[in-house]
């Protein structure tokens, strides 16, 4: 499977405002509420489906705040290697990452 730029910025856009929707319901950061949730200390409640999304949102957050580093860094070593001793030219083509289906 081959991922653009574009898509990986496009979800980490939709997983932000997801997640910000709920940090701002629940006053909690994403980051501390997905700890309690893997660690199992949320109730199973009314709000189950509310961590269920939020947990979603927050795992396609981080996944593609990886494929964006690994496609940077890419794009890095790429364009190091053809300017050589030069300055590095950022030309805007869109390249895409292949990542684990």
């Amino acid at each position: 499977m081959e991922i653009t730029i574009t898509e990986i910025l496009d979800d980490l856009r939709a997983a932000d405002e997801t997640t910000r929707h709920f940090e701002r319901r629940y006053w909690l950061s994403s980051d501390d509420f997905y700890a309690l949730y893997n660690s199992g200390q949320l109730d199973d409640g009314e709000h189950t489906d509310d961590f269920a999304e939020w947990a979603g949102y927050y795992r396609i957050k981080l996944d593609r705040e990886l494929a964006l580093k690994q496609l940077s860094h890419l794009r890095l070593a790429q364009l190091q290697k053809e300017a050589g001793e030069h300055p590095l030219a950022l030309n805007p083509p869109e390249p895409s990452l292949k990542v684990p289906a």
